[in-house]
């Protein structure tokens, strides 16, 4: 039996640019109906969300989640609200504890659906420097290059 990959409703590509990652989580939001269904039909944007703690749990703020298409004018309604993320309890301890490490932070990586649920991976992180993803990309290069030698590509 094949396992099917989950589909990303949305992605922080530049975070895995900015950032080095040490470890992966994932966790679940709480969401209402509406930004689940606005989330399942691609309403969602990361750039420029973090992760923090505030009152012991884990929070999300900075992700823009637009209303739903296909609701009526909903007042009062913040795109841009805090969104709690739900972790287990020893690993939210481990979190808090690794982020008062200098230099660590939590980054968003994508959010994506887990049977009927909207689940976000999000990692251990320290940021990079811009000499240190000069170089990411000059070994990514050198990979690529010689992938294409072994399978007998031309290369220029």
């Amino acid at each position: 039996m094949t396992q099917v990959a989950p589909k990303n409703f949305a992605e922080n590509r530049k975070a895995r640019h900015d950032y080095e990652t040490l470890e992966k989580f994932q966790g679940g939001l709480v969401l209402t109906g509406g930004e689940t269904k606005s989330i399942r039909e691609g309403g969602a944007k990361l750039d420029g969300s973090y992760l923090v703690f505030h009152g012991g749990e884990l929070w999300l703020p900075g992700t823009h989640i637009k209303p739903y298409s296909k609701a009526g004018k909903s007042e009062g309604y913040d795109p841009i609200r805090s969104r709690k993320v739900l972790v287990h309890k020893k690993e939210l301890r481990y979190l808090a504890g690794k982020i008062q490490e200098k230099g660590l932070t939590l980054v968003p990586f994508s959010l994506y659906a887990s049977g009927r649920q909207i689940k976000l991976s999000f990692g251990l992180c320290r940021g990079r420097k811009a000499h240190d993803k000069r170089e990411h990309i000059k070994s990514r290069e050198l990979d690529r290059q010689a992938h294409r030698v072994m399978r007998g590509e031309d290369v220029e």
